[in-house]
């Protein structure tokens, strides 16, 4: 079953804003207005460092099915990092890595605080750096430090740990010494085929009133943060959509960043491409003031014959060791090896970030049953009554290679959209803001028919009956249901050997039956 999606609200709904962390990001590195600043105001450095880990005897991180073992790699697994900096020596400043992992976990933070207080001091720790996962589940597990994430794994794997822990810290590392002077944009729109409600009956439970305040069912709004070098142009960005990385079904074996480790890399070959056409469109144009080709004298340079004294000594400047130029540097040499110098422009870093996903799917053709093709029960996903016969089906179904590919591509073009049309740049002062916050004791207050409103509290955690059936994208085991309220008599049992839950820990998740007490 998909075992760990993030927190939900107390209803599950979709939010016109972005997710914790991409509210928290924006916020965190530009808070605009508060006076001009020029293009310059800021230092922005961009890192990329792989972490793909063991790609073989490791269970995987996000199913929590101990049979999913990885056995090779669909493609490599980056950690990307982002740093922007006020150009006073004392100013504010602000880290985001984003990890084509399941998510980042407690110990890996700490350590990696550990490892840049040793090489930085205090200038990156826990109030300015932001850790993220993509919520891939075909990642390494065995790397967070509670039990009931490493259970599948057979315990804590040091081999995933690590090379994560060395991954966030080298990104950093590679972002901290190619900071310069740069701007930022930023740019949004609406991306509709890239995911869709797995649970849209449970969505149907919130009121009429509440509904009726979004467009669609799930969050379908992508903002793109772009980053550009005062002097090398565009190199980077990174941006939030809100889908799951569950187009790798339970099943499969490989190392994979899914949809959105497919999209960065996706983002990134476009760039490169992209770039090394027109740099070299922009050396033919230098050499010959066109960049049409109009006879096939030679596929390197057009009007051979008309240029031919000035190639030659173009030609002669080119040295073999250990020889010397015979001449000077003709102008047109200068004007190609400035236009090659462009090699050393800063690597461009494209990061895909998780938003508020919940119940978002990328199995956008809907849950169907796998033994009669038919579709799922709408409120509880099974079929005749078992919940491991509904699956979701991707675009690309029964290749779920396919599906991969296909919505890291739709997440790729639309960030391609937004890139290019990207012009609000973001100006003002650098700030963060950190805070632990104990969800098991929050109070809060709802409101209630006539104006009136109560005030309430959260509960401890607990696991209920529904919670193990799993989820469309990856469901459970043995006879439990998604939406059970009521839980069933062995399994009451089973639950009691372990730990009984109390009297007032069964009110306050009532009507939700507890099937793991915290």
């Amino acid at each position: 079953m998909e075992m760990f999606p993030p927190l939900y609200a107390l209803v599950r709904r979709p939010f016109t804003t972005m997710s914790i962390w991409s509210c928290g990001l924006l916020l965190v590195i530009l808070l605009s207005g508060g006076g001009a600043s020029s293009a310059s105001n800021y230092l922005i450095g961009l890192g990329s460092y792989d972490i793909t880990g063991p790609a073989a005897d490791v269970n995987m991180m996000g199913y929590a099915n101990i049979e999913q073992i990885a056995s090779g790699v669909h493609f490599r697994l980056r950690a990307r990092a982002f740093i922007v900096a006020e150009s006073q020596s004392q100013g504010n400043r602000v880290v985001f890595v984003n990890l084509d992992a399941c998510m980042a976990s407690q110990i890996v933070t700490i350590k990696v605080f550990e490892r840049l207080k040793a090489r930085y001091g205090n200038l990156y720790n826990e109030q300015n750096v932001a850790i993220s996962g993509i919520h891939t589940h075909a990642g390494p597990g065995g790397y967070l430090q509670y039990l009931v994430y490493i259970v599948t794994s057979l315990g804590f794997v040091r081999q995933s740990f690590d090379v994560i822990v060395d991954g966030i810290e080298k990104s950093i590392i590679q972002a901290h010494e190619n900071l310069r002077p740069g701007s930022i944009s930023v740019n949004g729109g609406e991306l509709l085929d890239a995911g869709v409600n797995r649970s849209p009956s449970a969505y149907l439970n919130n009121p009429a009133a509440e509904r009726s305040k979004y467009k669609y069912d799930v969050d379908k709004e992508m903002t793109l943060i772009k980053f550009v070098d005062d002097d090398w142009g565009p190199v980077g960005s990174f941006n939030w959509f809100a889908t799951h990385g569950t187009s790798m079904s339970r099943t499969n074996s490989l190392i994979s960043g899914d949809n959105k480790g497919a999209a960065a890399r996706f983002m990134e070959d476009w760039f490169a491409k992209k770039f090394f056409n027109e740099g070299f469109e922009r050396i033919y144009s230098n050499l010959s003031g066109t960049v049409s080709i109009p006879r096939r004298v030679s596929s390197i340079v057009s009007n051979l014959h008309e240029q031919r004294k000035e190639l030659m000594e173009l030609a002669s400047t080119f040295q073999s060791s250990p020889g010397r130029p015979a001449t000077r540097m003709s102008s047109v040499a200068r004007r190609v090896r400035s236009a090659l110098r462009q090699v050393d422009r800063p690597q461009f870093v494209s990061a895909f970030c998780q938003s508020n996903c919940g119940d978002v799917s990328p199995n956008v053709r809907g849950a169907f049953c796998i033994d009669t093709g038919l579709p799922c029960d709408f409120n509880h996903s099974t079929c005749n009554g078992k919940n491991e016969l509904c699956y979701g089906r991707g675009p690309g179904y029964p290749d779920e290679f396919e599906s991969t590919r296909i919505i890291g591509e739709r997440q790729f073009r639309k960030a391609v959209e937004l890139f290019n049309e990207a012009s609000e740049q973001l100006k003002g002062k650098i700030g963060y803001k950190h805070m632990y916050v104990d969800f098991s004791n929050l109070e809060v207050t709802i409101s209630k028919a006539g104006g009136r409103t109560e005030t309430v509290k959260t509960c401890p955690a607990a696991m209920g009956f529904a919670f193990a059936a799993g989820t469309t994208d990856g469901p459970g085991a043995f006879d439990f249901k998604q939406g059970d309220d009521k839980g069933n008599a062995f399994w009451k049992l089973v639950r009691n050997l372990l730990k009984a839950p109390g009297k007032e820990q069964c009110n306050c998740q009532q009507p939700k039956p507890i099937l793991l007490d915290d």
